[in-house]
């Protein structure tokens, strides 16, 4: 059968190419288009035809044209494996998402990136397969190829096993979609400077403030500007474009406004019969209203502020040009503009500086340019309007809607109930009691809002370093401070007992501890004798003409111990594990040795404090302060150590940074976080050994920034090499016999603290 009409050039009827598109014949020139058809065909023998054909047959032109021929041929095993793996729905939407793919990437083998992306995405995660696909044009417009594999990987790390998380964090359920979204965009985010810059806001006037982002819109996208209803304020995650200090800075100067109208208003404006201009009107002068108040009391304020005031005069008269214009002339005292419009507003509130303590000041001037505007003929379209500048919010808590008060109640509602974590801030928690039916002997996982009474508290959300992205997922892991109960109170006693040649030791090495070590102190003005090295410098000196440094002896000095040290367990369930040749687990024996070196610690009296941890997934570290920093070594911590049992994981990581948050509040010369532990990091969510070792390794680097040094005791588990990996072999010790552990743990602490 022939393909084409001799005479017409066109398909014959009848034919394969009868249907075909004009586009499909431009981008398959030649012989290649036979090769599309077939392609089709075997779509068909696969028993994928209907609408997974259809969609190929439309958008695999546009692939062809965008990239080549020959990556639309390639795409269709892909798209086979969509269809086998994630249904016949996700296929048609894949067809679509890939030509938005290749009209952005325009080139063969970022397409192909993109392609094998895809596939390894779902083949992990199908149940999320249409929800990433729906989101894919908003995704490429926002990210790169590199940006989008970082943001898949960080869903599938916080799903880790969960079908349910993975489908809520690609869906942007999860609100740590939209930030790390925002993350990868290189976009500043408001969540890395939420804690500093809500005290600053709390700061001004004293008004505790309660702060969350917004939330995403239907159109995948967060509102461009603040919002607040009473004391509850809303921010942007980030504002798009806006980088660094320009966006600490921009943060700074919404959250000083909306504490304005805080501090300087009185309840909402009711509406009224007030036309949408109107309102626009007054909530302009309303901000200008508060923030000239505020500069009264707080002048600096000005230089905060007045920056983002960049509108100019022009030709066109438009309500969306001249309301900038008139913001501008309200604060901004050497900006003229020759609208007699702007002029007028500016006379009238100036005027008016008197009354200017009144909210419904706002309201008139408000009135009287809206009328104006008016008579202008002047258009103003309410759905397009946005407040400017930037800082300033959207003015929906200026006034009394009821669509506004359902909104503001369902705000309220959510604040209530939602739990706000912050690193090194305990959060509020309810207790109640356990139910009957829950086990006693069960950890359970527990909704924050109904914390049970034998629950811990939420106190801090930390990072975490995902090494395959390259970055630190912030507030990814949930910090609970557990209560531990309490063991027998003669137990520390016992164990003394037992170890009386330990202790004899461990007293003698005290003895000789307390008498302080000879320090040499250099470069003094007198001394007991001559520091040569002083001397050479300053016979360089006078020859070269320089006055010397009088500097010239050396003196020595004995200096008390000036050190602080945290002594951080590991209490997962490995550790109930019997030790080889003995009745004792793994933890008693480290609680033997805990014992044994807080003796030590204590008969010296270095601060120091007891903790452990165990965890259950990212969402729940426990972590128990057995002793802490400021509180005596007596019978309570002794029935803490004692009551110490194992469950659950290692999540490493998270534990010494929280550890080292204790540790840097400190004022010691010297800060060490000694951990012992016997196994490398683990966790339910997380199947990829490397992830927590390099995290933990990132954390042990985080904390030498911070001055504390860190030095790991593991135990004949096999994990040297990961210890090694993570402390540096110089800073980590494995031991080949687990009941020397006892011994050598107080040694190990003599030598580290010299």
């Amino acid at each position: 059968m022939r393909l084409v009409d001799p005479d017409s050039g066109r398909p014959a009827p009848g034919s394969e190419l009868d249907g075909v598109s004009a586009q499909a014949r431009h981008a398959f020139p030649g012989p290649l288009l036979a090769r599309w058809l077939r392609q089709g065909r075997e779509l068909e023998r696969a028993g994928l035809a209907g609408g997974i054909l259809v969609s190929y047959q439309r958008y695999s032109p546009s692939i062809a044209e965008a990239v080549s021929p020959q990556a639309a041929f390639d795409f269709l095993r892909y798209l086979m494996d969509m269809a086998f793996v994630a249904g016949r729905h996700a296929a048609i939407l894949h067809c679509r998402a890939a030509a938005f793919a290749a009209s952005r990437v325009k080139d063969a083998a970022a397409f192909g990136r993109w392609c094998r992306l895809m596939d390894e995405t779902v083949e992990q995660a199908p149940e999320s397969a249409t929800a990433i696909l729906e989101r894919m044009e908003l995704l490429l417009r926002r990210l790169d190829l590199a940006g989008m594999e970082a943001w898949l990987a960080t869903g599938l790390r916080v799903g880790g096993g969960d079908a349910q998380k993975r489908f809520q964090f690609f869906s942007f359920a999860d609100p740590i979609a939209e930030r790390s979204l925002l993350r990868e965009t290189g976009d500043a985010l408001f969540a890395d400077r939420e804690r500093r810059l809500r005290h600053f806001a709390t700061a001004l006037w004293g008004q505790e403030m309660v702060v969350r982002e917004h939330g995403l819109l239907a159109s995948g996208l967060s509102p461009r500007r603040a919002s607040f209803d009473g004391n509850f304020l809303r921010v942007p995650p980030s504002y798009p474009g806006v980088r660094g200090g320009a966006a600490e800075a921009l943060y700074r100067a919404s959250l000083a406004h909306i504490a304005a109208h805080l501090r300087f208003g009185r309840g909402r404006f009711d509406p009224g019969s007030l036309k949408p201009m109107q309102i626009a009107l007054v909530s302009l002068v309303e901000d200008a209203r508060v923030e000239h108040l505020a500069i009264a009391e707080l002048p600096g304020l000005r230089r905060l502020w007045q920056p983002y005031h960049q509108a100019h005069a022009g030709t066109s008269v438009t309500a969306e040009l001249l309301l900038p214009r008139l913001a501008r002339a309200l604060i901004d005292p050497d900006y003229e503009d020759p609208d007699d419009w702007v002029s007028k507003g500016r006379a009238l509130f100036f005027d008016r500086r008197a009354e200017l303590g009144d909210p419904a000041t706002s309201r008139r001037i408000g009135n009287l340019l809206g009328n104006d505007l008016g008579q202008m003929r002047v258009q103003f379209n309410a759905r397009s309007y946005v407040v400017e500048p930037a800082y300033r919010d959207d003015n929906l808590g200026l006034w009394n809607h009821d669509e506004a008060d359902a909104e503001a109640l369902d705000t309220l509602q959510e604040v209530v109930e939602s739990l706000r974590l912050e690193q090194g801030e305990e959060a509020e928690a309810q207790q109640h009691k356990r139910s009957p039916d829950e086990s006693e002997g069960q950890p359970q996982r527990v909704n924050p809002e109904a914390l049970p009474e034998e629950t811990g508290i939420p106190v801090a959300r930390l990072a975490e370093w995902d090494y395959a992205a390259g970055c630190l997922r912030p507030q990814f892991v949930t910090i609970w401070d557990w209560p531990q109960p309490p063991g027998r109170s003669d137990w520390i006693d016992h164990v003394l007992e037992r170890r009386r040649d330990v202790v004899r030791r461990i007293d003698s090495l005290v003895r000789a501890a307390k008498v302080s070590r000879p320090l040499r102190v250099k470069r003094q003005p007198e001394g007991e004798q001559l520091d040569l090295d002083a001397c050479i410098a300053a016979e360089i000196d006078r020859r070269q003409g320089r006055e010397p440094d009088p500097g010239l002896y050396m003196l020595t000095e004995r200096r008390q111990r000036d050190l602080s040290i945290l002594l951080l367990l590991d209490a997962s369930q490995s550790t109930a594990d019997r030790v080889q040749g003995s009745m004792q687990s793994v933890l008693q024996v480290e609680k033997e040795a805990a014992a044994l070196l807080a003796h030590a610690m204590d008969a010296l009296s270095d601060p120091f404090a007891l903790h452990a941890f165990s965890s259950n997934g990212r969402e729940e570290l426990r972590y128990r302060r057995l002793k802490d920093f400021d509180q005596a070594y007596d019978g309570a911590a002794h029935r803490a150590l004692a009551g110490l049992e194992s469950g659950l994981s290692t999540r490493l990581g998270a534990a010494m940074r929280h550890a080292g948050g204790f540790l840097a509040d400190q004022n010691s010369h010297r800060r060490l976080l000694l951990v012992v532990s016997d196994g490398e990091p683990s966790d339910i969510d997380v199947e990829e050994q490397r992830y927590l070792i390099e995290d933990a390794r990132q954390a042990v680097q985080g904390l030498a920034l911070q001055g504390i040094d860190c030095f790991c005791v593991g135990l004949e588990s096999g994990a040297g090499s990961a210890f090694s990996r993570i402390f540096g072999q110089a800073n980590s010790l494995t031991l080949d016999r687990l009941e020397r552990l006892p011994d050598r743990l107080p040694q190990l602490y003599f030598r580290l603290t010299r």
